[in-house]
């Protein structure tokens, strides 16, 4: 009972029945347009007393409904509207304009059928209620008022008095029973109706894509120069702090190389962060390459303590934009493995030391980072993504990557073409 009583007068069905007594309200204007049809050709003066003639104003102000409902609007409005008030999942209705010819049809389908339910529920809502109050009252009536009730002489019995309430209950039942159905059939209409057709899902698909790239993008942006500069920075600080009694101008190389680091660090966090914004704003530090940052790259890596060779077999200004750009983050993040997996090694030419190498072989630029697997544990916790960044930015680029133990080294080699990829 209260499962039935709640379909018929709970808060889900109360919103349904105000978003049919909108259809009734936006339908007036077509029911006037359509008595001005109605009484003259059927010759009648005032339409207004005639239910018959009401009925034919209401059908021919339909057609009208369904022609202007090719408006813009008309589906982002209804389609909002069926949103809060008939409790339909936002996912399951398009808020754009209908474009196609089949989406249009659509919304002239559904916002004719929202005039016409909601004209047939508001119409009922206005004469039924007082309707059924008098009924509901006639035996108080009929017992104070006997003479100025008027009845006739059919109704002027014992039993219509004692059934005229339960008659005027059943009404107002009746009526809430049509709001909540009628109500209950739109919200099970409207994803079919106003649900967004294969072109709006397609867009759909095509804006989530482009945000997962550029969220991609950054996040990879961010661990290359952010993560890279962690492991320096620390790899750094600790070299200091093991000579800091005995090796003062180590010391000094160190913190230079830190603070140097970390102001380019700074710079580079800006420009990725720009990613975020509707453009490029004035000042913003360029993305680093390969031909104006692998000497800076460098010299901060062996500021640490770490030893370096570097074989470059390739004139870095001769290679495209996109190229130089990738390949420099590629070879920061080699470097940034080779810092994790190696260790710190010694300074002065001790300890394990890094093999870059960049050539170009044919059409191809080949990067290979090599470094042994002697070194002590990591010196910066987590990781695990760089590898991943690394072979998504030669996917991109149409080339290969491959990473992983080699005999006691650690190898990373990555193929890239020469050419930018279309």
């Amino acid at each position: 009972m209260r499962a039935f009583a709640r379909a018929l007068f709970g808060r889900r069905a109360r919103r349904r029945w105000i978003h049919l007594i909108l259809g009734g309200a936006l339908a007036m204007p077509y029911v006037f347009v359509g008595q001005l049809v109605v009484g003259p050709a059927m010759d009648a003066r005032y339409v207004f007393q005639d239910l018959f003639l009401q009925l034919a104003s209401f059908a021919v102000g339909l057609p009208l409904a369904a022609v202007t409902a090719l408006f813009p609007l008309t589906r982002p409005l209804e389609s909002g509207a069926v949103r809060w008030l008939c409790g339909v999942a936002p996912d399951r209705l398009a808020y754009g304009p209908a474009r196609s010819r089949a989406a249009k049809g659509r919304t002239a389908a559904w916002f004719t059928l929202h005039l016409g339910l909601g004209g047939i529920v508001s119409g009922m809502s206005l004469a039924l209620p007082p309707f059924a109050l008098f009924l509901i009252l006639l035996p108080v009536l009929a017992r104070f008022r006997a003479e100025q009730l008027d009845l006739p002489p059919s109704l002027d019995h014992t039993w219509v008095f004692a059934l005229a309430p339960v008659a005027g209950a059943a009404s107002l039942l009746a009526l809430a029973a049509c709001a909540a159905g009628c109500g209950a059939l739109l919200a099970r209409w409207a994803p079919a109706l106003l649900g967004p057709a294969p072109e709006d899902r397609l867009a759909a698909a095509e804006r989530r894509a482009a945000d997962l790239a550029v969220r991609n993008r950054l996040a990879r942006e961010l661990h290359d120069s952010v993560g890279h500069a962690l492991s320096a920075v620390t790899l750094q600080a600790s070299a200091a702090r093991r000579v800091l009694d005995s090796d003062p101008e180590f010391v000094r190389e160190a913190l230079a190389a830190i603070e140097d680091t970390t102001r380019r660090t700074v710079g580079e966090l800006d420009a990725v962060l720009g990613v975020l914004r509707d453009g490029d704003a004035p000042g913003t530090a360029p993305a680093p390459t390969l031909d104006a940052d692998l000497d800076g790259l460098l010299r901060r890596t062996r500021a640490g303590g770490l030893r370096v060779s570097c074989d470059l077999g390739v004139d870095p200004a001769a290679l495209p934009p996109l190229l130089s750009r990738e390949a420099y983050r590629i070879v920061q993040e080699g470097l940034s493995n080779a810092l994790r997996h190696g260790g710190a090694g010694g300074r002065d030419g001790d300890g394990a030391g890094v093999a870059l190498r960049v050539v170009r072989s044919g059409d191809r630029l080949e990067i290979s980072v090599e470094n042994p697997l002697t070194g002590p544990a990591p010196c910066r916790p987590g990781g695990g993504h760089g590898l991943r960044g690394i072979a998504d930015r030669a996917r991109l680029l149409g080339g290969t990557s491959e990473a992983g133990p080699a005999g006691g080294s650690w190898r990373l080699r990555v193929r890239l073409p020469m050419k930018d990829p279309a």
